[in-house]
């Protein structure tokens, strides 16, 4: 079996590499730079340039790559490469996979939960529509439509919808830990909006079972089964790291001038995303409680 990866470099695709070549699968890493190996091909998504005899000799792609969206603050330029960083390699990849159409691969194309915009405390699965924002509208919305081509010519095409990913080596959670182990962890804004969250093992198993369904297509939540408040997932993780927590809340004013807009569409606003397609499926989590994958991602 062979497994195309994009974006191999950033957290989740470097976990899913190291785990699905664990399993002796034969990963094949796209990357943008002239190929060190036999595991690495050339693509250039600006170009629309990719490899179309490697896609036919794989089983699936998995497409990760992307700017980071809490990477950086979101001045206007960065946002059109937060967009234009997704859109281009999605249509590249759905292009060429919809041209090989009846010996094409599987296309499991990264997404996020940005796709429900602020959710507040109500509980929704893959039926619910999308929301409002920046995130959703002219990202999430704007990403998955570039996957209709292979869909259309036959693709077995699934969206990745991520929630907050916790992994020891980055992202949100290493962002925080310093703060945190100082003893000055604290709710962000109310504390009250929900965080849908999910451990990097859990996001590995969870692809690696969609891999191996070929019945699954459609968007897939990739989050845990029970979302916290911001308030409870601050009381937790300095549970978890025995440090003390700052009962005054940091405001949501100085959260929007420190960060921009993320602060709004990634920090304040409530997601309570469920995983009901991976749970009808028969999929079970490692780590179903919070406390349970801090610890183990920390």
């Amino acid at each position: 079996m062979t497994i195309i990866v994009t974006g191999s470099s950033g957290l989740l695709g470097s976990a899913l590499v190291r785990a699905l070549r664990a399993d002796g699968v034969r990963v094949v890493r796209m990357v943008r730079r002239p190929p060190r190996g036999d595991d690495e091909s050339f693509w250039d998504p600006e170009k629309g340039v990719v490899d179309r005899a490697v896609l036919e000799g794989s089983e699936a792609v998995v497409h990760l790559a992307g700017a980071g969206i809490g990477d950086r603050r979101w001045s206007d330029a960065y946002k059109r490469e937060i967009v234009r960083s997704r859109v281009r390699g999605t249509e590249t990849l759905a292009g060429a996979l919809a041209d090989l159409a009846g010996d094409a691969p599987a296309l499991l194309s990264g997404s996020a939960i940005g796709f429900y915009g602020d959710t507040g405390d109500r509980a929704v699965d893959e039926t619910a529509p999308p929301g409002e924002g920046f995130l959703a509208r002219e990202v999430v919305v704007p990403w998955e439509e570039r996957t209709a081509p292979a869909e259309e010519a036959g693709v077995r095409v699934v969206r990745l919808r991520t929630g907050l990913v916790l992994s020891g080596r980055g992202g949100m959670l290493v962002k925080m830990l310093p703060v945190f182990r100082l003893g000055l962890g604290a709710p962000l804004g109310s504390g009250r909006q929900y965080w849908s969250w999910i451990s990097i093992d859990d996001w590995v198993h969870a692809v690696r079972h969609i891999l191996r369904n070929p019945q699954m297509s459609g968007p897939v939540n990739l989050t845990a089964p029970e979302p916290v408040t911001n308030a409870e997932f601050t009381r937790e993780l300095g549970r978890v790291l025995r440090r003390p927590t700052m009962p005054l809340a940091v405001p949501g004013a100085a959260l929007r001038a420190a960060m921009g807009g993320f602060a709004g569409e990634g920090v304040l606003i409530g997601q309570r995303v469920l995983p009901r397609r991976l749970l009808d499926d028969g999929h079970t989590f490692r780590h179903m409680r919070l406390g349970d994958a801090l610890a183990a991602v920390l």
